[in-house]
This record gives structure tokens, C-alpha cells and sequence, in this order.
């Protein structure tokens, strides 16, 4: 069993949703993850092509080559480590910032990730996902303080999921 220490809660990752406008002026996309034994939503903003990554991922939509998170992956199994939990665990700057635990050959390490890198690579390998009792505080507080953000990131858990398809060759 892996442990998290006090104040985390397990989530996995739910959907990738992406609003335009006229809701959103320029795109705006999040992940919603939701609490695997509750019913509380951690619904976090990131950037385009964070998003697009890992709606992809979550369609099992394969590409020709590896994308930058499927190579990560790869890397890391290739020296023999894996990643063992991702813990959304702190704010820096204004933004959600994550541990990544990694095991290997030299024992287990934390390694510091964006929000939105360790979530990805958490899709691609199948781990766990905490969130901590701030984290989700503070998510809260985001989806209720009044701004157009706030409006956009309250609706992202009943807005359907981002679909990516890929344009056939000509």
C-alpha cells in the first residue's frame, strides 16, 4: 500500500474539457479529477497542449511515434525505475505543483512536476493520484470566487469531454 500522509485524498483522472467562446474568450482547457471514494472534483486549468496530451491519452489514441509523455514513460521503464504515485501537493506561484514518486534501482525519490506533466504521466502508467486536503481547498475556493474562471472551472465536471480525432491522410 502506498502512503501519502495525512491530508491526501485518492482522485483519478476523469476527463479533459475544453471551453471556447463565446464562454471563453480564447481557449481555455482543465482536467477534472474526480475523488475515487467520494463524490468531491478537483477541476484544475492547463495549458493547451498539456490538455490535448492527455485527452489523448485518455482515448487511447495512439501516434506514429512516441509523444513526449510516452517517451518520459519509456525512459524511465528503460532504467529500470517507475512511477509509483503522483501527489498534487502544493501551489507555487499561483499554479498547482506535484510530486512525482519514482522508484528504481537507487530506492524512491520525489521529483518535483507541473500540475499538468505529472498528471499526464500518471495517465500513461496507471498511478495513483492524491491530492491534498490545500489543493483541494484551494480548488474549491477557485470554482467560487465570482470570476469568469471560476464560472468556467464550476461547469467543467457537467461539460462533456474533450474529443480528439485525428484528420485522416490525403
Amino acid at each position: 500500500m502506498l502512503t501519502t500522509g495525512a491530508g491526501f485524498v485518492e482522485m483519478r483522472i476523469g476527463k479533459v474539457v475544453g471551453f471556447g467562446p463565446p464562454l471563453a474568450e480564447h481557449g481555455f482547457e482543465c482536467v477534472v479529477l474526480d475523488e475515487l471514494h467520494g463524490d468531491r472534483h478537483l477541476v484544475i486549468d492547463i495549458g493547451e497542449k498539456e490538455a490535448f496530451s492527455l485527452a489523448a491519452i485518455l482515448q487511447d489514441l495512439a501516434f506514429g511515434r512516441p509523444m513526449t509523455y510516452q517517451f518520459t514513460a519509456a525512459l524511465l521503464t528503460a532504467v529500470g525505475g517507475r512511477v509509483r504515485q503522483v501527489r498534487l501537493d502544493r501551489l507555487v506561484d499561483g499554479a498547482y505543483a506535484a510530486t512525482v514518486e519514482v522508484g528504481g534501482p537507487l530506492g524512491a525519490h520525489g521529483v518535483d512536476a507541473r500540475a499538468s506533466d505529472a498528471l499526464n504521466l500518471a495517465a500513461i502508467t496507471g498511478t495513483p493520484v492524491f491530492a491534498s486536503a490545500d489543493v483541494l481547498d484551494d480548488a474549491q475556493r477557485r470554482q467560487t470566487d465570482g470570476s469568469a474562471q471560476a464560472r468556467l472551472l464550476s461547469m467543467a465536471p457537467a461539460v462533456p469531454q474533450m474529443i480528439i480525432s485525428r484528420q485522416p491522410q490525403s
